[in-house]
């Protein structure tokens, strides 16, 4: 089996800012926020698939996206 990273999880101020920046900034896949409903239970899961590290995300995650 290959090594990989199947799940990472980072706590945030503002679930909503989060989102717009790993969907629309660094252009992950989303199919939004779960669990609105719950005080201290939303959470967004993006695909990391075929995520390849390459330092312009890098440089793009610094012009303002977040």
């Amino acid at each position: 089996m290959k090594p990989r990273i199947t799940v990472i999880t980072i706590g945030v101020d503002d679930l909503e800012r989060a989102l717009r920046f790993y969907r629309d900034g660094l252009g992950l896949k989303t199919e939004g926020i779960f669990g609105k409903e719950f005080e201290y239970g939303a959470v967004a899961f993006f695909d990391l698939q075929g995520l390849r590290h390459n330092s312009s995300v890098s440089a793009e995650a610094k012009t303002g996206c977040a």
